[in-house]
């Protein structure tokens, strides 16, 4: 579990001045004077393209590619399959399940016209793990002891530990083994001057502006778009405005924005699912926050389906684990928390914590309060904030809403609660759930992961046993057991699963695909991850 990159109160009336301007006025955009290129805006910075680094280690870059790529079953709905991309086939274990082999594809070259050979693959996975890369994906990659390039055009990935879910870690875009270079993968060359196998190449790049050119010798065929403008616009109400205007083609907006093009003519609007979750980690250090019986009354206080109606205008799912639907039977439908404030007074009640004077419970004279932080950049986490802080004040718990930047939550972990994100590699049920439900282990992992350091040892052996069975019977049955268990002594407040809200002008663009994502939501992801595909009707 990681955190995306992800606006003060001061703007929500700006923002709903806009909302109702979109849905009364949105017009139908003009046919564009190119119908081979196209403008995305977004709120991302541009640049840091070196995959060492992560960029595009979900397989949804442009310029690299991946031993295996996402191949949708159901659209956004269902998980996809893992294909052989770079690869020829898919991976092959040994019985153990500590050995991987990938045979690399022939006749495919980057774009400076090198080869792609075993060499580059086993490099770029290498990179990864070497501590002087500093690479963000390090963790992820925790099981890899190393990866071998064999005479026979093949990778061996040596694990440490078995580890049935690898075939995920291998989405990853591989660069050529010449531009990794040792040091911090944050200041190689290949975050400005990227060199890949994939189907577009940079044109161009300035701090507010991205050029993409197609790749006209890419070895699965040149792409039929031919240029993509990216410009960086982090601004949400910016981004909605230019959409209106027709300066640019699409971009990501959140819920209540998108809503004013739903059913526009001109426009596709498209509510991609996901298994990005929102959810509250809870301050060690507060009395009230850290008592079990206090956490479970506010999961059965908070209103979730109330927040997917008024906050995501219905564009997500209640969230009660981080185990979303798409996993199937490793999904407990009944591992829930009833909307029952009536439930979650009587809990406090029982536990000692009794209504005050002024409305807010205490206990032993330790008032039921703590803070609650959020990235202030980020309008969809501020309106979440506020629905759960109202939520717990008919509870009698004083919830103060704190706004502000990454840098200070992360010092302040310990003592705030912390309006969270998760889905970062959902692929595999190990790595939407390990991170965030395992006790902390320290020196290892994002310091967003299991900041309240919640979790049993009992539930850590489930998380252990189910990453290392190849049995998929046995890894259900695990990860059922951790639902039970978290059911019954809840960590966080998981509040929903979030669907991506994507808007594109109508420029009759076929085979246009969307598939279920990952936390990460940017013009990588959307309409545009099938963009290498797209056909001209």
């Amino acid at each position: 579990m990681s955190e995306i990159r992800c606006r003060d109160l001061s703007r929500a009336a700006a923002a709903a001045l806009l909302l109702g301007v979109l849905a009364g006025c949105v017009a139908a955009p003009e046919e564009s004077p190119d119908s081979a290129a196209l403008v995305l805006a977004e709120a991302n910075e541009l640049g840091r393209f070196n995959p060492v680094g992560g960029h595009g280690d979900s397989g949804q870059s442009q310029i690299f590619d991946g031993l295996l790529r996402l191949a949708p079953r159901d659209g956004s709905s269902s998980l996809p399959d893992l294909v052989p991309w770079l690869a020829t086939e898919m991976p092959q274990s040994n019985a153990e399940g500590t050995q991987w082999t990938v045979r690399v594809r022939d006749g495919v070259e980057f774009t400076d016209g090198t080869a792609l050979d075993a060499e580059d693959v086993a490099a770029t996975y290498k990179a990864v793990i070497d501590p002087a890369s500093a690479s963000e994906l390090a963790p992820s990659y925790d099981m890899l002891q190393d990866a071998t390039a064999g005479p026979d055009g093949t990778v061996t990935f040596s694990l440490k530990y078995p580890y049935a879910g690898f075939a995920s870690r291998l989405l990853l875009g591989i660069a050529p083994s010449d531009r990794l270079t040792p040091g911090l993968a944050a200041e190689s060359s290949l975050n400005t001057d990227p060199v890949g196998t994939g189907p577009y190449t940079v044109t161009s790049l300035r701090p507010d502006e991205l050029v993409l050119s197609a790749n006209e010798d890419y070895w699965n065929g040149a792409p039929e778009v031919k240029t993509v403008t990216i410009i960086h616009v982090p601004d949400d109400n910016s981004r909605a405005q230019r959409l209106q205007s027709g300066e640019i083609d699409g971009t990501v907006l959140p819920p209540r924005l998108a809503a004013g093009y739903e059913d526009k003519p001109g426009y596709s609007h498209e509510a991609v699912g996901t298994a990005d979750w929102r959810g509250l980690s809870l301050p060690s250090g507060n009395v009230f926050a850290s008592d079990p019986q206090a956490v479970k009354a506010m999961n059965l206080a908070v209103d979730r389906q109330g927040m997917v109606d008024h906050v995501l205008d219905g564009r997500g799912v209640p969230a009660h684990t981080p185990v979303a639907a798409v996993y199937g039977d490793a999904h407990n439908p009944e591992a829930v928390f009833p909307y029952d404030p009536e439930a979650a007074k009587a809990v406090l009640d029982e536990a000692g914590w009794l209504a005050g004077e002024d409305g807010v419970r205490t206990k032993g004279g330790v008032r039921a309060a703590f803070e609650l932080a959020y990235n202030a950049s980020d309008t969809l986490r501020r309106d979440l904030s506020l629905a759960f802080a109202s939520d717990m004040s008919k509870l009698g718990v004083d919830v103060t809403l704190l706004g502000t930047d990454w840098n200070v939550i992360e010092e302040r972990r310990n003592d705030v609660g912390i309006l969270l994100g998760g889905g970062d590699k959902p692929y595999d049920l190990d790595s939407q759930l390990f991170e965030t439900l395992h006790t902390a282990v320290p020196g290892s992992g994002s310091p967003f992961a299991n900041p309240g350091n919640t979790g049993s040892a009992e539930m850590d052996a489930h998380l252990e046993a189910a990453r290392t069975s190849a049995d998929p019977a046995e890894r259900t049955a695990h990860y059922r057991a951790v639902q039970d268990l978290y059911i019954q002594e809840p960590g966080y407040v998981m509040l929903a699963f979030i669907n991506h809200n994507y808007i594109q002008r109508d420029m009759g663009w076929e085979n246009v695909q969307t598939v279920l994502e990952p936390h990460a939501h940017d013009v990588g992801w959307g309409f545009w991850w099938s963009l290498r595909d797209w056909t001209k009707g």
